[in-house]
């Protein structure tokens, strides 16, 4: 699911039914994850319906799921800064030859 033309609610959405297949696929129940992530049923509920939640109980969730490395994917650190591409190349040994024209003098 692309997730590039979908309003801010379906995004919401979309994550939450991440979250609840992720949290089905580790056989929890709801009370269980909330448990472990530190909060209430009803923000679990929220997160999960895609209601709109916290971030706090986002970054609970996921820890409490072991994915806070999803985190990462948010805004992920540039590791090849392309400026400093251009000092360390190395200078030019020859010049091109001349780009011949169709018009023959």
């Amino acid at each position: 699911m692309s997730t590039v033309n979908l309003t801010p609610g379906e995004m919401e959405a979309a994550l939450g039914e991440k979250l609840r297949a992720l949290r089905l696929s580790r056989n929890l129940d709801q009370k269980t994850l909330a448990e472990r992530a530190g909060l209430s049923v009803r923000a679990l509920r929220s997160l999960e319906s895609g209601q709109g939640s916290t971030v706090k109980t986002l970054v609970g969730v996921l820890r409490a799921l072991g994915r806070q490395d999803w985190l990462n994917t948010i805004a992920p650190v540039a590791t090849i800064n392309p400026l400093t591409l251009t000092r360390e190349a190395q200078p030019r040994q020859r010049a091109s030859r001349p780009h011949r024209t169709g018009n023959a003098e």
